[in-house]
């Protein structure tokens, strides 16, 4: 049988890069994506490519090693933020060998130097030797820091299994507030083979201890605490509750919506109209959880479009979420568009 790569391969070509930013009603805007992945499918443990594989939309799925190796180099998310208008994007490390599979510091740089005008990176490290390699895995995230576009932290305790209350961990605190750099954390669970499902690696409440104890520190609840295993909005309530409570508590709606956990689109506009509600607008920091396949970052940002328009969002507010907040958190210039 012939061989289906290079059909896939055409399909997943990116189409033509669109004008820069994002239309939200009659304003253009600038867009930062700050959750994005890269990689390489060799380094995904063989469950979770099984799974991943079978995400994909047909016929890209016959083939998810290429269908994966279009969107994860640098060159590939740069192709996707474009088909998205996006200015900016921020690429994460991971380090989960028994879920979701390992993303090196180095590599992130390595995909960073694709475009170091419009890439960034959020630095991380493994835990499942801590016991040995504390210290040595402290300073490796320490020294990955000192990289001028690694501007923050990565965790995600339910792949990484390791609690969000251990205080033996803390230290990755100590190091992101040497630095200024904000800590992204995944919180709510997660679909994928090999990851904790339990409450005190998967529940936002279990951070209060760290958030209290670090306030120099900005925290950013990834997924809004979604539980992807049922499709329903999990912790949703205690994210916003903790951004009320906490100055340094931000949200980052990152898959709330995507097609697979919202496909009625129910979820997302209820969440940031909650948000809006609660005067947290300014708290909001856009993600998208991409590339996962040819075209997501794109569906992504019109779904996310869409809720704001169905929660009321001014362009104004739209403008912070979309790329304004992030650039305050972060520290970095504000995206602009040419």
């Amino acid at each position: 049988m012939r061989s289906l790569t290079p059909l896939l391969l055409l399909l997943a070509l990116p189409a033509c890069t669109v004008d820069p930013g994002v239309e939200y009603g009659s304003a253009t805007l600038p867009l930062v994506d700050m959750h994005l992945h890269t990689g390489e499918w060799e380094d995904i443990p063989s469950a979770t490519r099984r799974f991943l594989a079978e995400r994909f939309p047909f016929p890209l799925g016959l083939d998810a090693e290429a269908t994966a190796a279009s969107v994860l180099t640098g060159e590939g998310v740069l192709a996707e933020l474009d088909k998205a208008g996006a200015a900016e994007g921020v690429l994460f490390a991971v380090y989960a060998p028994r879920s979701v599979g390992i993303t090196t510091n180095e590599t992130v740089i390595e995909h960073i130097d694709a475009d170091p005008g419009r890439l960034w990176g959020l630095a991380s490290l493994r835990v499942d030797r801590w016991r040995t390699d504390r210290d040595a895995e402290l300073a490796a995230l320490d020294a990955a820091l000192d990289h001028p576009r690694m501007i923050g932290v990565k965790l995600a305790h339910a792949h990484q299994h390791f609690r969000m209350d251990d205080v033996d961990y803390f230290g990755i605190y100590d190091v992101a507030q040497a630095h200024n750099a904000p800590v992204y954390l995944h919180t709510g669970p997660s679909p994928f083979p090999g990851t904790s499902q339990d409450a005190p690696y998967t529940d936002p409440a279990f951070l209060e201890a760290a958030i209290t104890r670090y306030p120099g520190v900005s925290f950013i609840l990834g997924h809004l605490g979604f539980d992807f295993i049922h499709g329903d909005e999990g912790a949703l309530e205690t994210c916003i509750r903790l951004a009320k409570e906490h100055d340094n508590v931000f949200l980052e709606p990152s898959a709330f919506g995507s097609s697979s956990g919202d496909p009625d689109q129910v979820h997302l506009p209820h969440a940031l109209a909650r948000i809006r509600e609660e005067g947290l607008v300014d708290r909001v920091i856009y993600g998208s959880d991409g590339p996962q396949s040819p075209g997501f970052v794109n569906t992504y940002a019109e779904r996310t479009i869409h809720a704001m328009t169905e929660a009321g969002y001014s362009a104004d507010e739209a403008r912070a979420v979309l790329s304004g907040n992030f650039a305050r958190v972060f520290d970095v210039a504000p995206a602009v568009l040419p």
